[in-house]
C-alpha cells in the first residue's frame, strides 16, 4: 500500500479509504489511486482486514444434502449470489444423507470462523448436527426447520403442493387416489403425506391402504400394484412425494402397460416435458428459497435479534399430460 501511496502521490489513508471503497476522497485523486493499483499489481489483504475487523470473515457456510440435485444445485446458486452481492465468500459441502457428515461439515465451517451458516440437508434436524450450533450461532434452515426450532428457516408449502396435486386430480374425475411417498422420517415426506390424507378428507376420498411410504424398488411396486390395481375399485390415479418416487411410478408403469393410471408428482424436474406422456408436477421454488434463506442469514449477522422465523415459500402446479383422466 505505501507503493501505491508514493506512486499516486496520495497518503496512505487516502489510498485506504480508496481500497476499502469509502467515502471522502475527491474522484481525480481516487482515479491516480487506482491506476497506481493497476500498474503495481496490488490486491488487498483480506486476511489482516479480518484481524483488524476481529471475528468477522465475511464469508458464511452452506451444508447441503446433495450438491448437484437440481433443487438443491438451485439453492446453492441463489445463496451464492445473494453472499456475492454482499462480497461475501461461500463455503459449501456435501451431507450426502448423512447426519454424522453434516454435523462435521457444521464443525469445520465454525472452526473456520465463518459468520452464519445456511444448512440444506436430508438428515439436518438430527441431534449430530444441532449439537454444533451454540444458540448465538446465526444459522438458517433450508426446506425443512431444525428439530429444537431455535433457528429461522424457510420451506416449501408442501402440504399445499399436495394439496393442488389431489385437487387436479378429482376435478380430472379420479375418486381412487393412491400417495407414494418417501421415508416418513424425513420431515418433506411427513409433511407431504399429511398434506395428501388431508386432501383426501376434504373431497370426501377414502384413502385406506392406499398410502405406500419407503424406498419403491421394482418389487415393492408390482406388490404395492397388485393391491392397488384388483378388486371392484382399482387406483386410478397417483400423486407422488418426489422425484424418485415418480421414477419409480414411470418405470413400473411401462414395464405393466395393462395398467392405466393419470399421475402428478411433486418436484419439476429436467425432461419432465419430453417424456409420454408429460408428467404433471408440483413445482417448488428453488430459487426463492435460497435466497430468502441467504437474506435472513445476513439480516441475523447485521444484528437483527427477536424469535426464530419461518418462512413458507408457495409451490405451483404445471399441468401436463400424466395428470389428464385417461382410460
Amino acid at each position: 500500500m505505501a507503493d501505491v501511496a508514493r506512486r499516486s502521490g496520495a497518503s496512505l489513508m487516502t489510498v485506504s479509504r480508496v481500497v476499502n471503497g469509502e467515502p471522502g476522497v475527491r474522484e481525480e485523486t481516487a482515479q491516480r489511486v487506482r491506476s497506481a493499483i493497476d500498474e503495481l499489481g496490488f490486491r488487498r489483504n483480506d486476511g489482516a482486514r479480518i484481524l483488524r475487523q476481529g471475528n468477522a470473515t465475511a464469508s458464511i457456510g452452506l451444508v447441503m444434502e446433495d450438491l448437484t440435485g437440481p433443487l438443491y444445485s438451485t439453492i446453492m446458486a441463489a445463496v451464492e449470489q445473494v453472499a456475492r452481492q454482499r462480497d461475501y465468500l461461500l463455503l459449501a459441502g456435501s451431507a450426502q444423507g448423512d447426519s454424522a457428515r453434516a454435523a462435521k461439515l457444521t464443525s469445520a465451517f465454525l472452526a473456520r470462523r465463518v459468520d452464519g451458516l445456511i444448512v440444506a440437508a436430508s438428515l439436518a434436524g438430527e441431534v449430530a448436527l444441532e449439537a454444533e450450533l451454540a444458540p448465538e450461532t446465526k444459522c438458517v434452515f433450508v426446506d425443512r426447520p431444525s428439530s429444537s426450532a431455535k433457528f429461522d428457516s424457510v420451506v416449501s408449502d408442501n402440504e399445499g403442493g399436495v394439496r393442488l396435486a389431489v385437487a387436479h386430480l378429482v376435478a380430472a374425475g379420479h375418486r381412487r387416489i393412491g400417495y407414494l411417498g418417501d421415508d416418513e422420517h424425513f420431515w418433506t415426506a411427513g409433511r407431504r403425506r399429511d398434506g395428501f390424507l388431508a386432501a383426501i378428507r376434504e373431497h370426501s376420498l377414502d384413502a385406506t391402504d392406499l398410502v405406500g411410504m419407503g424406498l419403491h424398488t421394482p418389487s415393492s411396486q408390482a406388490e404395492i400394484w397388485q393391491r392397488w390395481a384388483g378388486g371392484p375399485e382399482p387406483v386410478t390415479a397417483v400423486v407422488t412425494g418426489n422425484n424418485r418416487a415418480t421414477l419409480a411410478l414411470i418405470r413400473h408403469l411401462r414395464s405393466a402397460p395393462e395398467l392405466s393410471v393419470a399421475y402428478v408428482g411433486f418436484d419439476d424436474f429436467d425432461l419432465a416435458d419430453l417424456l409420454r406422456p408429460a408428467v404433471t408436477t408440483v413445482a417448488q421454488d428453488a430459487e426463492l428459497m435460497g435466497a430468502r434463506a441467504a437474506e435472513m442469514l445476513f439480516d441475523r449477522i447485521g444484528g437483527r435479534t427477536g424469535s426464530p422465523r419461518q418462512v413458507v415459500v408457495p409451490t405451483h402446479l404445471i399441468v401436463r399430460e400424466s395428470g389428464h383422466l385417461r382410460r
